[in-house]
């Protein structure tokens, strides 16, 4: 049987998504139309995100700033491209006080614009090059429909904003940030994922390309969870960011800007959870272990004292359940918050020199010896629950990636078991928008080392570009 607060995933996924988020009190709804109230155990996961994210930003050399939440209307519309792109989702400040501003200020949706004016006055010589700057923060897009975690009016995130001398060395950060966001999902999240270029109608406002992790949610849904843009010099054009090189001549600087955010969240939970609750990969977890006491002797509460001490101090984040609950309530508190691993010491275990381990991810109960080395044994369970978690999700993605080769197929695989879907391309925007008439079908991203070795799947006409192509959240 399921958690009764949980409709089943396969019955009503949209349904089971709230339901989940609300069970293991991620997070609730609030006043304030569109946008959510991250609860205590949400705030935790993404307290875990930026922990892990940002020691891999600060190896790589970034250091973090601030930038102010408003954006005057003038600065805004200096790239044309930008503006025209967030128009429709930026919220404006027009009264200050009970007067009425002079000029109205956006409540920053992204900030290119900020970072850019910033640069133009920061930036003179090439030895003040690069700049590797980055900001955790929160964003406002007025979305129409919105979900908890997946889209809200506002969210925090991290936007990476960079600043080089030359094409080559703004080109190699706009690939390697993509490529972190990858690693973090493959290794942290446990989440495989698809890297590649955004189409033109599909990139970022402003950009000469974007670059896109691309992983697949279990309904077949596809989550775009990260991405890297790679601007030239537009936008060192439009805001007169200028450096003298190192021939002592004027040139103007070239850009990157990447960022992922809160969304991550969703994409852990409609990738690993389950009918019982949230499951959590040990490497995000914010609770790894969770020890439950059964009986009130002292070799059990001093064992779950002992075991309780060597995890924490192996840097392994354990905990005692010592509330005044019954152990099934503690089991199902466990379960729903998705621990990954549960100790059981009890008194009849005890007795017969046992321990009773549960995985989360598999609800599987595996009894030990209770004098192993509780540490090892424990790394070693996490390490096995986190590869398994990425194996089973690896599986479910490769069941649901396909090949297309006209509309028909596309058509037949959406109405059936949407996925990911491979499929030649002509390159004309014509065909994206038939191809889009599709259940809303997208192109997620142009895959350069996979074959073209077929037609365009819309108009039949020789193809340019391997895309790969589904539903979006």
């Amino acid at each position: 049987m399921n958690n009764k607060a949980i409709t089943p995933r396969d019955k009503d996924f949209a349904k089971w998504y709230t339901d989940v988020v609300r069970a293991a009190n991620l997070c609730d709804y609030s006043a304030v139309k569109g946008c959510m109230i991250i609860e205590p155990n949400g705030y935790a996961i993404w307290e875990k995100m930026q922990h892990i994210l940002d020691e891999k930003f600060k190896e790589l050399g970034h250091v973090n700033v601030s930038m102010p939440l408003f954006i005057p209307e003038s600065l805004l519309k200096k790239e044309g491209e930008l503006v025209n792109g967030f128009a429709p989702e930026v919220a404006w400040v027009t009264e200050g006080g009970s007067k009425k501003l002079e000029e109205r200020f956006a409540v920053r949706p992204t900030s290119e614009t900020l970072f850019s004016d910033y640069y133009s006055t920061h930036v003179h010589s090439y030895k003040d090059l690069p700049k590797l700057y980055n900001q955790w923060c929160n964003v406002v897009r007025w979305e129409s429909t919105t979900r908890p975690f997946l889209r809200t009016r506002e969210f925090f995130w991290q936007e990476g904003h960079t600043v080089h001398a030359t094409s080559k060395e703004a080109e190699e950060e706009t690939l390697r940030m993509i490529k972190v966001y990858q690693w973090f999902h493959h290794e942290i999240l446990a989440i495989p994922s698809i890297v590649g270029k955004k189409t033109e109608k599909e990139k970022f406002a402003g950009a000469e390309y974007t670059l896109t992790n691309e992983a697949l949610m279990y309904n077949g849904v596809s989550l775009q969870s990260g991405t890297s843009h790679y601007f030239g010099q537009k936008f060192a054009k439009a805001y007169n960011e200028t450096f003298t090189n190192k021939d002592n001549k004027l040139e103007y600087c070239y850009q990157t800007s990447w960022g992922t955010t809160t969304r991550m969240i969703g994409g852990l939970i409609m990738v690993h959870s389950d009918d019982y609750g949230l499951v959590l990969p040990p490497r995000i977890a914010p609770k790894q272990v969770v020890i439950i006491p059964i009986g009130k002797s002292d070799e059990v509460s001093n064992l779950a004292s002992e075991f309780n001490t060597k995890l924490n101090e192996a840097g392994i984040i354990s905990y005692i359940d010592s509330s005044d609950k019954t152990p099934g309530f503690k089991f199902a508190d466990a379960e729903v918050n998705g621990i990954p691993l549960r100790i059981d010491v009890g008194e009849r275990d005890l007795k017969e020199n046992k321990l009773t381990f549960v995985r989360r991810d598999t609800r599987e109960k595996i009894t030990s010896d209770k004098d192993i080395d509780i540490v090892t044994y424990v790394k070693d369970m996490l390490d096995t629950i986190q590869n398994d978690m990425y194996k089973r999700a690896e599986k479910r993605m490769n069941e649901l990636t396909f090949e297309a080769h006209n509309l028909d197929d596309i058509r037949n695989i959406l109405n059936t078991k949407p996925g990911f879907i491979h499929a030649m391309w002509c390159g004309d925007s014509e065909c994206e928008d038939k191809i889009k008439e599709i259940n809303g079908c997208k192109s997620r991203c142009i895959v350069d080392e996979k074959p073209i070795d077929d037609k365009c799947v819309c108009c039949g006409k020789p193809a340019k570009y391997h895309v790969i192509w589904g539903i979006q959240y």
